[in-house]
């Protein structure tokens, strides 16, 4: 594949602000149509954004002669039902993370596109932005000496649109985001260490719903292990108060700490006994731009992305794991 010539199944807030752009960034790369179950919207987005053709239908979208690459952006139920129809008209796939609101839904995407040969990525984009493989060279250089433990720490308060029922966002019902903000998010630093680290092969978890906002769960504490068997916990909590937010991993050596966000790019830290180093490699474009280019490069036969659909699984593994769902 020369051209790789995209349609969009969505057009939301992520294809907006985080991703949409970017396709046609990239030599050999562009947009040629866009889906939406809401009419207005596919029109303009595509008007807005210089796109020819806008469909209602993603069947028809799927089977536009000119689409020869498919892009999900819908929320995580329906992912397997675009990437099935999508692969099985021969068309590579980049979906949204997480690949699926279930392990079970993973492994039948996974087993389509081994059977039909057809490629299918995930925008875990956070494996090839600066920031993150910044925190990789310093742990592959042996800043922190050998790695002891991980931990990860998340909270926030309830978001304005938690607050009334009338307007619980997609990501908080459990049938169609797999869970609810812990799905949504966990995933990317699930993702982010097992990339650092190897598979979790591990994990197990307590949840609870301590905010009584909506019926998905709110507070989660896990423990995990890596198949090296270096260990690991996390702590998230989705309804807490605005004074204490906190987004962080902390990785512990024999020889220091690296310490980093995985939302708010904060700094990288780095303490040792030598002393304190930050490193700001904060973003300053659209953040999936790098996994997008590496998601063309493969498909045009020059490079080798890793985020593909079955790399991207055993985040499902764990996030199921720990809300108990296998």
């Amino acid at each position: 594949m020369k051209s790789i010539k995209w349609g969009f199944i969505g057009c939301g807030e992520v294809v907006e602000k985080k991703s949409g752009p970017a396709f046609s960034m990239v030599e050999g790369s562009e947009v040629v149509a866009v889906m939406s179950r809401t009419k207005e919207r596919a029109k303009k987005y595509a008007e807005e954004h210089g796109i020819k053709k806008w469909y209602t239908d993603a069947s028809q979208l799927i089977n536009d002669p000119n689409v020869n690459a498919v892009y999900i952006a819908t929320p995580p139920s329906s992912h397997p039902t675009y990437a099935i129809m999508a692969m099985n008209a021969g068309k590579p796939v980049y979906i949204e993370k997480p690949l699926a609101a279930s392990y079970d839904d993973c492994a039948r995407i996974n087993r389509v596109s081994r059977e039909t040969g057809v490629p299918c990525f995930v925008a875990y984009y956070r494996r090839y932005m600066p920031y993150f493989l910044k925190v990789k060279e310093l742990l592959d250089s042996g800043a922190i000496g050998e790695v002891q433990n991980v931990q990860i720490r998340y909270s926030c308060p309830p978001r304005k649109e938690d607050l009334n029922e009338e307007t619980l966002p997609w990501r908080v019902i459990p049938e169609i985001a797999g869970g609810g903000y812990f799905y949504d998010m966990a995933a990317h630093q699930f993702d982010l260490i097992q990339e650092l680290f190897g598979v979790i092969t591990h994990a197990r978890g307590y949840s609870a719903n301590r905010g009584h906002l909506y019926r998905a769960e709110d507070t989660i504490s896990a423990c995990f292990q890596f198949e090296n068997g270096l260990p690991g916990s996390g702590s998230w909590c989705f309804v807490g108060h605005e004074s204490h937010m906190e987004d962080r991993i902390e990785i512990l050596g024999t020889l220091g700490t690296v310490c980093f966000s995985v939302f708010s790019y904060l700094p990288i830290h780095l303490h040792t006994s030598e002393g304190d180093s930050e490193f700001d490699l904060a973003p300053k474009s659209y953040v999936q731009l790098p996994m997008i280019e590496a998601v063309v490069k493969t498909l045009q036969g020059k490079g080798d992305c890793s985020a593909t659909s079955f790399s991207a699984t055993p985040v499902n593994w764990v996030m199921d794991r720990i809300l108990k769902k296998i």
